[in-house]
């Protein structure tokens, strides 16, 4: 599917949730596919990369909501996340399949999925349709969006890759 005509630069990219809700209603306007899909992005691995394309796939544009970092360690715990989130944000506004990241400051993304209404949002392969926010699912199907899941990368975490660090010896 074709890409939006946007910023080039990471920095760029990202927006605020005010600033994001127009340029998503421009795209609609101009007929394209809106995709969407969140997290907290925490420690960038293979998984987030193949979610992130995979959310592509099914829309002319990528937005990607970013929890805050008092989101994520309310998510996560405490020493999370490992990156600030303008950190995480310009390492996921790089990648060349994303057109836009706005961080939130809840817990769920519903909020920016309200004032987004993206067509589809793509969750990763370590949910199933039961197992992902079900009052963000029933609000997307309520205006006949879509929730797809993109495929599992097997062995693949933040907290995997965090424990193997904390197990390597010393040098």
């Amino acid at each position: 599917m074709s890409g939006a005509s946007g910023p080039r630069k990471a920095g760029e990219k990202i927006v605020s949730r005010e600033e994001a809700k127009p340029r998503v209603e421009r795209w609609r306007q101009e007929g394209k596919r809106v995709a969407y899909a969140n997290g907290c992005f925490d420690l960038l691995h293979i998984g987030h990369v193949r979610t992130l394309e995979a959310a592509r796939q099914h829309g002319d544009v990528l937005v990607v909501g970013l929890n805050s970092d008092a989101s994520a360690r309310r998510l996560k715990g405490e020493g999370r996340p490992l990156y600030s989130e303008r950190e995480r944000a310009e390492m996921i506004a790089a990648l060349a399949c994303v057109d836009l990241v706005v961080i939130f400051p809840e817990v769920s993304s519903l909020p920016l999925i309200m004032a987004l209404k993206p067509d589809v949002w793509v969750k990763g392969g370590d949910y199933v349709l039961e197992t992902v926010n079900q009052e963000e699912r029933a609000f997307v199907e309520s205006y006949g969006g879509q929730v797809a899941l993109a495929e599992h990368v097997e062995g693949v975490s933040a907290s995997d890759l965090i424990a193997r660090v904390k197990s390597l010896p010393e040098s």
